[in-house]
């Protein structure tokens, strides 16, 4: 099936320009492309009619969850009849196995799954491997190792109509597959026989297929709503994948054991000679328990630590990711680049300090290496042709692109502001006479500071001069966040002191004017790619413009930067603009409800401080963890438990 782009917007000249030259590019197998946008262009609509046009299965990578499910949601709406996919790591709580040197605690492995995301992940991989028009939306989850295709794919069972099956196989088929019988909760990953009825609830699934038999024979199998049971539709035949990506057999295991047993033996060896007994009786009490648990039942918590022997890799061959389902032919576009690409190369060296720390303390065999992410090398020959999209690209993007097509031309005509530098001695008295300007345009303004004090004593001096002001960083909660900026699109206030304003996707277009304090500061928020980036949150208002205020007018290096940059591109903008006859306008967006405010009830107050305080817990747990503070970690781990049974 085609891939079939569903749209009411169409490509400008300038939006074209830019598709022709990447898929001129692609055509002609150059792995590396850069498109090098500005916000309000259509990076995600030009990256749709690329996929439509091309045709190939394609990734797109971005840096977190929230970016990756932003993207899916408007690639849902751009393809409707294609399959469009989310595949991110499916854990609301993780508590790697990690091993505390100073007290000399070994902490479990303990995770919460998400069954959502998990049902997501798996919907991904079979759309992977029954069609063609697929696009994945992946954070960089798909890096990590999951099981080898095709081992996978030689785990399916078919079903057809008119054949003839043992239900003592069937059940043995669908154990195999780790799927379990479900007595009452019957959900993703299940399956339940009633009489001559089998039915299947498969991992990647909303609904469940119900196999109705006469004896042996399979006569009828019909797609239904799980609760309701309502049919949506009949099949002549269907296949089974498996419940979990990690899914092996008896068999295998079998066969692997008598090569973790050697291991084990080679290392006790070298413990022995070196009279570590004590460490050498924990290794293999470790080994011996999880051999023991395998064989009775397929499966051990930290199973993924004998994954090079359940895929046949050798040491330090690459693991099987999310790449290796897409076969030898697909696009991969990297979402912000300048922040996914670094992100990428970091999480082998993340991964492996960790493991260094087991292995080192006789809890894990040197084996345990190979359950890990990509090296970048590694990424970058599992990636066919790809597409680094940013507005800052970094050396890596530019260096290793053949093309970099520039789209610095808005739709909407909008060019890129003036920027003037004023000194910080004026500054109290000119953000006064400004912002009384500003209000009486009906238009809002945002000021960005170095740090949350002076963020705080700025919107307290503003304030006592009767200015509508409130200030945002990172110690506001992100519900009081949400709210303050819908007050500020809403007029309930007129100014926003923000310590830092490098967030993608921030949509402001009531704010026409940005004012940045300190400029000149030469620390990473105040940086050429920091600095456009700050600009950029007021590009979607015609009077868009900006004021850096330095010491004594100075103008560092970053700073002339930006103004090199913004005045080439505003010069280019306006003759397009002339030459097209477009006239600028400022690009207005549903302000969204909360879906928590102040005003509700006693009983949704406390639940949402609860909530709160757990996600206060579980960043500090995740710095902790980061850190390899592992004993902080799991200390917090205990109190987010009991917090969230409440």
């Amino acid at each position: 099936m085609e891939f079939n782009l569903v749209s009411n917007y169409k490509t400008t000249k300038d939006q074209k320009k830019t598709i022709d030259k990447i898929e001129k590019s692609l055509e002609a197998w150059n792995k590396y492309q850069t498109i090098l946008w500005v916000t309000g262009s259509g990076k995600t609509f030009m990256m749709a009619n690329i996929i439509a046009d091309l045709g190939k299965p394609t990734l797109v990578i971005a840096h977190n969850k929230t970016l990756a499910a932003q993207l899916a949601q408007e690639f849902k709406e751009f393809f409707p009849e294609n399959a469009v996919n989310y595949f991110v790591s499916y854990y609301d709580y993780y508590q790697p196995e990690a091993y505390v040197t100073k007290t000399d605690t070994y902490i479990e492995k303990e995770a919460t799954i998400n069954e959502e995301i998990n049902r997501l992940r798996h919907s991904a991989t079979e759309s992977l491997l029954t069609r063609k028009d697929v696009i994945i939306v992946a954070s960089v989850s798909c890096i990590y190792s999951i099981w080898e295709v095709e081992e996978y794919l030689e785990q399916v069972i078919d079903f057809e109509v008119w054949k003839r099956y043992s239900f003592e196989k069937i059940i043995s088929d669908l154990v195999k597959l780790q799927f379990k019988r479900a007595t009452s909760d019957f959900k993703q990953g299940t399956f339940h026989i009633l009489w001559d009825i089998v039915e299947i609830f498969p991992s990647s699934a909303e609904t469940v297929w119900t196999l109705d038999f006469f004896g042996d024979e399979l006569e009828k199998i019909t797609r239904r709503n799980s609760l309701s049971n309502e049919i949506y539709e009949y099949k002549n035949k269907i296949s089974i994948f498996p419940a979990k990506h990690t899914v092996t057999t008896f068999g295998k295991i079998e066969s692997i054991v008598p090569l973790i047993r050697q291991e084990l033996k080679e290392r006790l060896e070298v413990y022995e000679k070196n009279n570590e007994l004590v460490k050498a009786e924990r290794l293999k009490t470790k080994v011996e328990y999880d051999i023991e648990m395998m064989l009775e039942t397929g499966y051990v918590n930290g199973i993924e630590n004998y994954s090079m022997y359940l895929s046949g890799r050798k040491p330090g061959e690459a693991p099987s990711t999310l790449m290796d389902f897409f076969g030898n032919d697909f696009i991969t576009f990297i979402d912000e680049s300048h922040m996914t690409i670094p992100q990428i190369g970091g999480m082998y060296a993340g991964d492996r300090a960790r493991k260094e720390n087991l292995i080192q303390n006789w809890f894990r065999l040197l084996s345990a290496f190979e359950n890990r992410p990509l090296r970048f090398e590694e990424f970058e020959k599992k990636i066919w042709q790809t597409v680094f999209i940013s507005a800052t690209p970094g050396d890596y993007e530019t260096e290793k692109s053949g093309v970099i097509a520039e789209q610095i031309i808005r739709p909407t005509g909008l060019l890129d502001p003036l920027i003037e530098i004023e000194d910080m001695q004026f500054m109290v008295d000119d953000l006064m006479r400004n912002i009384r300007e500003i209000k009486a345009r009906n238009e809002r303004v945002l000021i960005t500071t170095i740090t949350k004090r002076s963020s705080e004593e700025l919107a307290s001096y503003l304030a006592s001069s009767w200015v509508k002001v409130a200030y945002l960083h990172s110690e506001i909660e992100t519900i009081d966040r949400l709210e303050i900026l819908r007050n500020l699109r809403t007029w309930k206030i007129d100014v926003l002191v923000w310590v830092n304003l490098l967030r993608e996707g921030l949509d402001l277009p009531e704010v026409s004017f940005i004012w940045i304090i300190d400029a000149e500061k030469q620390w990473f928020l105040r940086s050429t790619k920091s600095l456009l980036q700050i600009i950029w949150r007021a590009s979607r208002n015609v009077n868009w413009k900006v004021t850096m205020y330095s010491y004594k007018k100075t103008i560092s290096k970053a700073m002339q930067e930006v103004i090199d940059i913004t005045t080439k591109r505003r010069k280019i903008q306006e003759e397009h603009n002339k030459a097209n006859n477009i006239t600028p306008t400022t690009i207005f967006s549903k302000i969204k409800e909360l879906t928590m405010t102040k005003k509700t009830s006693y009983k949704l107050e406390k639940w949402e401080n609860l909530k709160s305080k757990i996600k206060k817990l579980e960043l500090e747990m995740d710095v902790a963890s980061a850190n390899l503070d592992f004993e902080k970690a799991a200390e917090l781990r205990d109190i987010l438990i009991e917090l969230k049974k409440k």
